[in-house]
């Protein structure tokens, strides 16, 4: 099935987010910085903005409680603050007073200074702030004060969330690789979101990034009127130090406190800080694509049923299946995963398919969905979505698997980027629903999500498979396909449709990735059997 929304990119310049950045992106330019050096100090700027609207909006209703009441005045008690999920700013650190110190003034010591002080005032915050903003230059920096103080006092809170957002998707394209590392777009993670469904409970991303997983999970509950400070109980490990004190920043701009470790050489293929298996409700993330180099000897007592890695170790130098045996072992008994992967796990070989082929018996794989190539800012290939549920296996869909081919569903954004729309979001996460045989939801998508639902499924919206989009496949049937994981081959092509350029070289091009893989380890290979000659020649 094919749905290309219509660019909406004419619209996009002229928003906040877009002028702010634009803005900043020039400032960048004058000061001579990287990206990764400059990044920091403006996400702390846009954080301190909206640590001050909190701030004040706390402060003005404790004042007139005060003036009302014999109980005395707590305007600076730190905890009337804390205790509302609000950070508390002395004087000093507050945004406004930054903004008014004249340029003959040292004002990146000043604003080091603030960061510090938000820190010692704010316990969870310790270590995170950035306090480099001697790089710039005192009417540099005031200038930059000038641009984020357009964020005006009145928008809801959400708007800043999405602001942070925006500039960390900006971010992430200036700076490349490394940008992409800590960025998931957030369309992606909506749709995992929309899908895994986390009302309540404990989550984890033991890859997380800069947190988006969580910020969308707490969008989620949010937008179904619930409190997401007191359904979720947020949980994270990020290997990079610089990224996980980012993480821990977006969760504050959002109102949200999280349990992350992070730096300090903390991994998740061989550290569990958070003791996790079978302690999760959900688990969302985008981990690293086909890691090598992995030392399974140190994954040896972590192998067996009720461990992290339950079913095996993969024999091949890839930790796609380390990967997915975690988010696996990281789940309660109805726990629900949605995370990214490399296209080539869900049709690998020898080891990784005998891996696959325990985890499908095992009834824990849920949906499959197959992602279109420029999704991501640092990466063209193509990707697959992968859906666990440990709860499935008691359903009656037990023996099946629903397949998803989205490839051709995206709003093109630029001549290198895609996305999804809410609508298009709101039409794949509302089939899932049907397939479950539960009640669609209109919260994001709304009527032009529904009537799309309607023209593919009917009126009365029951789910059926349908040429070309989606087809929920046996376990006989998986297995007859060598226990392939792909949904193209389950999917098959809509009448009247043919094989695109675009399709033979995305194809083309996730072969040449398996190709890849599949010589590294015939080398590999190659090796083991050269040195076990030489042992046994020597013996």
């Amino acid at each position: 099935m094919q749905w290309i929304a219509p660019s909406e990119k004419d619209a996009a310049t002229n928003t906040l987010e877009k002028r702010l950045w634009d803005a900043a992106d020039q400032f960048r330019a004058n000061s001579g910085l990287k990206p990764q050096e400059y990044s920091g100090p403006i996400l702390g700027l846009i954080f301190l903005r909206f640590a001050e609207v909190r701030f004040l909006a706390q402060r003005a209703k404790l004042e007139k409680s005060a003036a009302s009441s014999r109980r005395g005045n707590r305007v600076d008690d730190l905890s009337s603050y804390h205790a509302d999920g609000i950070l508390y700013l002395s004087e000093e650190a507050r945004f406004d007073y930054l903004l008014n110190r004249p340029e003959s003034d040292n004002i990146g010591a000043r604003v080091n200074a603030a960061m510090r002080d938000i820190e010692k005032s704010n316990p969870q915050l310790a270590g995170v702030l950035p306090k480099t903003y001697n790089l710039f230059t005192s009417t540099l920096l005031k200038e930059l004060l000038k641009k984020v103080s357009e964020i005006p006092a009145t928008v809801d809170y959400d708007a800043f969330g999405r602001i942070y957002e925006y500039f960390l998707g900006e971010f992430a394209r200036t700076e490349g690789q490394k940008g992409g590392e800590f960025y998931t777009p957030s369309c992606i993670v909506r749709l995992l979101t929309e899908i895994i469904e986390p009302y309540h409970g404990r989550i984890i991303d033991p890859a997380c990034g800069s947190g988006g997983m969580f910020v969308s999970s707490a969008r989620f509950v949010a937008e179904h009127k619930k409190n997401p400070s007191s359904e979720l109980a947020i949980h994270g490990v990020e290997k990079t130090d610089e990224t996980g004190r980012l993480c821990r920043m977006n969760l504050a701009v959002h109102g949200l406190e999280g349990d992350i470790k992070h730096g300090g050489n903390v991994n998740s293929y061989y550290d569990d800080p958070h003791n996790a298996t079978g302690r999760f409700d959900f688990a969302l993330a985008n981990p690293p694509f086909n890691v090598n180099a992995v030392d399974k000897e140190r994954l040896k007592d972590s192998v067996g049923p009720g461990r992290r890695f339950s079913f095996g170790l993969p024999r091949t130098d890839n930790a796609n299946y380390l990967w997915i045996q975690l988010f696996y072992s990281v789940l309660n008994v109805k726990g629900r995963a949605g995370f990214v992967m490399a296209n080539s796990a869900s049709d690998a070989r020898a080891s990784e398919q005998e891996l696959r082929q325990k985890l499908i018996r095992d009834r824990a794989v849920d949906v499959m969905i197959a992602v279109g190539p420029n999704m991501f800012y640092t990466v063209t290939l193509p990707c697959t979505l992968w859906f666990l549920n440990r709860g499935k296996k008691k359903s009656a869909r037990a023996d099946r698997v629903l397949f998803i081919d989205a490839r051709h569903i995206y709003r093109q954004v630029d001549r290198a980027h895609r996305e999804w729309t809410p609508a298009q979001i709101g039409f794949i996460a509302n089939l899932v629903r049907l397939y479950r045989d539960e009640d669609i939801d209109l919260t994001l998508g709304g009527d032009e999500a529904k009537e799309k639902l309607a023209e593919v499924f009917g009126k009365k919206m029951k789910y059926t498979d349908v040429l070309g989009l989606c087809k929920a496949a046996t376990i006989k049937e998986i297995e007859a396909q060598g226990w392939s994981l792909n949904p193209g081959r389950y999917v098959g092509v809509a009448p009247g449709e043919s094989v695109s350029d675009e399709d033979f070289k995305e194809q083309f091009e996730t072969l040449n990735e398996e190709l890849e893989i599949l010589n590294a380890q015939a080398h590999d290979l190659e090796q083991n059997i050269a040195w076990n000659v030489v042992e046994i020649l020597e013996a």
